[in-house]
């Protein structure tokens, strides 16, 4: 059970290795320190923040986000520390708050690696303060504890860091503003909320109410997990739509923030009374078809989470009163003589029944609605959304330009099986994907080469995808493949020429290909931090770039193991992309070193698993990759003409 702390109260830590879950609504920084027995910190070596965001057991977010999630590994701590103290402070210099007084009360959770919570504390009674100490994780008698604190500092982080000791603190608290204003000139700004006259119209006859239209759930108090749904705008760990502070939805296309999209074109007309009305697709709002489907495929994945919520709530609200009823009539002497009580039981179950079935029926009602949406969405979308299945693919012609988004697999939930919602991703890909090639965290029935031979086949499924969505020469795939495992899986893309080169082999084939996209994104890097951007050599590829790496962690050393890590946390930024094919469990011999490796991809698995969270209401939905038809040639037909494109510079 979850304990709930007020300031001052402490709670002890069943376990070492935590997760500390902050949500704030609005974009804030998160840090922390490290103090010894005089709850000092003895040097910015002991301070963990986005500019310097991983200590020994220790890992904080790189930039300010709404939303943030810390690793703490206590039993990895520095000889001498004895407590670890959690930081929140406003970001400074821009156009948000200036104290905590002007935002929700930030939220903060202890969890398990597993996601149970352990303790949570809201820092309430914050005004005038921009920097305040959340929590404190210390260590009694051998054994730790989290004590809620809620101290807040008017002079933010220098004040802070000076109260804890720190002799540098000014400097440091310039260094951690500075690389926060870094990280968030490289987001995109959370567009205003969508008006309510431009939510989608989903048409209500006599008294039926669309899914769309059903009461929100309450705001989530922190982002999900590992993997979150992030089919979106990254709904991820995951991951489900990327969600501003407000909690709503952000169906808006980033470049276009200047004004109000045009309304959707116009709609079929009016159902007949007492039916629903005919879903037509393209009806949500956008400046371009291609736009309108995108944020009307993530108004179907909203309106599933709700009402598919909306029905668990209504049966576990039916079931405790049930429950409250059956001991009431059990707590009751005078049930106990004659019929009484048999009565009292039949009547708080029928109540139950009742309850249960007025639920199913408004949620088959609503179902029924969305797959009848989903039936005519799905054949209008353009290539990057759609299923390999869709006839698009036959005529497919290499773009002139990125689209906005990309498809990832399939979403569904246990009520309605049948009803898949594309799960969409965002381009550029804001983070590399993790295949799990072994049984780790799935109930698949498949052995182990099985897994293998299908994670291989996804990831080329993944890439295929890729290259088709980006004009030719825009996108450059890279293959390391250290064992030669994999040489069958990626036949389709060496005879179709669609790689860089042939697949890297054996150490020296590894150290390589890290060695050269390393050396790019610090070119990169250093040429936009500098402002010198033209300045790059003339024969560098500007293009997107991914490496596939496949069997990890096989043939790869430690520095290899670094240069991944740094691919994955810097790569992203300029350009460079990665996609692992492994197996967990084959690579936790590194132990606590790849954790950040793993934190940093989405993970996706070859088969059906239901491993993806969102943090809007926290289903657990149902992951399904997106491979071609059995006996279809589509996925060497469209590498074939990208092949061509590539070589001739045409579509």
């Amino acid at each position: 059970m979850t304990a709930e702390l007020v300031r001052g109260q402490n709670h002890p830590l069943p376990d070492t290795r935590l997760e500390i879950r902050v949500s704030g609504g609005k974009p804030i920084v998160a840090g922390a320190t490290l103090c010894d027995e005089q709850r000092k910190v003895r040097g910015t070596a002991w301070v963990a923040h986005p500019g310097a965001p991983t200590l020994p057991g220790l890992e904080v977010s790189r930039q300010a986000a709404a939303d943030h999630r810390l690793a703490v590994d206590l039993g990895a701590l520095p000889d001498g520390a004895h407590q670890v103290n959690v930081l929140l402070a406003l970001p400074v210099g821009g156009a948000g708050p200036v104290t905590f007084g002007s935002v929700a009360a930030p939220f903060i959770a202890v969890t398990g690696l597993d996601g149970t919570e352990i303790a949570s504390y809201t820092i309430t009674d914050l005004s005038a303060e921009s920097a305040v100490v959340a929590l404190e994780l210390y260590r009694r008698q051998e054994a730790w504890k989290v004590r809620a604190v809620g101290q807040g500092y008017a002079g933010g982080l220098a004040d802070m860091l000076a109260d804890q000791g720190l002799p540098q603190a000014q400097e440091l608290a310039t260094t951690i503003n500075d690389a926060v204003a870094r990280g968030l000139a490289r987001s995109v700004a959370a567009p205003p909320p969508r008006p309510a006259d431009e939510a989608r119209v989903r048409a209500a006859a006599q008294g039926h109410t669309a899914p769309g239209q059903q009461p929100a759930p309450p705001e989530p108090g922190a982002d999900p997990a590992a993997q979150p749904v992030t089919p979106a705008p990254q709904p991820g760990e995951g991951t489900a739509p990327q969600q501003p502070g407000d909690g709503s939805v952000n169906y808006t296309h980033p470049r276009r923030q200047t004004s109000a999209p045009p309304p959707p074109p116009p709609a079929a007309p009016p159902a007949a009374p007492g039916r629903p009305a005919q879903p037509v697709a393209g009806d949500a709002t956008g400046w371009s078809l291609e736009e309108r489907l995108y944020n009307q495929v993530w108004g179907m994945f909203e309106d599933l989470a709700r009402t598919a919520a909306a029905y668990r709530s209504a049966v576990d609200f039916a079931e405790s009163r049930m429950e409250q009823e059956l001991d009431k009539v059990l707590s009751d002497p005078r049930s106990r003589i004659g019929n009484t009580g048999d009565a009292a039981r039949a009547a708080a179950r029928a109540r139950h029944g009742d309850l249960v079935d007025q639920a199913r029926a408004a949620l088959d009602r609503d179902l029924a609605q969305l797959a009848a949406e989903a039936e005519v969405v799905e054949p209008a979308l353009p290539p990057a959304f759609a299923d390999w299945s869709s006839p698009v693919w036959h005529a497919y012609r290499a773009p002139m330009e990125i689209p906005m988004a990309l498809r990832l697999g399939n979403l569904h939930l246990p009520e309605r099986p049948d009803l898949r919602i594309p799960m969409l991703v965002r381009l550029p890909l804001e983070r590399g994907l993790w295949i799990d090639s072994g049984r780790s965290g799935t109930d698949s029935l498949a052995d182990a080469d099985q897994l293998r031979r299908l994670a291989l086949d996804s990831a080329v499924a993944h890439t295929a995808r890729l290259l088709a969505s980006y004009p030719p020469g825009a996108f450059t795939v890279h293959v390391i493949d250290a064992a030669g495992t994999g040489t069958a899986a990626f036949a389709p893309l060496v005879s179709a020429g669609v790689l860089d080169g042939p697949p890297a082999t054996g150490a020296a084939g590894v150290t390589a290909a890290l060695t050269r996209l390393t050396q790019r994104v610090d070119l990169v890097q250093m040429a936009v931090r500098g402002g010198v951007a033209d300045a790059l050599p003339p024969d560098l590829d500007t293009g997107e770039q991914l490496l596939v790496v496949n069997d990890f962690p096989h043939g790869f050393d430690d520095r290899a193991v670094t240069q991944l890590r740094y691919l994955a946390d810097e790569g992203p930024a300029v350009g460079v992309h990665l996609m692992m094919v492994a197996d967990r469990e084959d690579a936790s011999e590194y132990g606590p070193l790849l954790d950040p490796l793993w934190r940093a991809l989405l993970r996706v698995t070859p088969v059906p698993d239901d491993h993806l969270a969102d943090p809007w209401v926290g289903h657990a939905w149902t992951y399904e990759p997106p491979m071609p038809p059995p006996g279809s040639q589509v996925l060497s037909h469209v590498l074939q003409r990208v092949g061509e494109a590539r070589r001739t510079g045409s579509r």
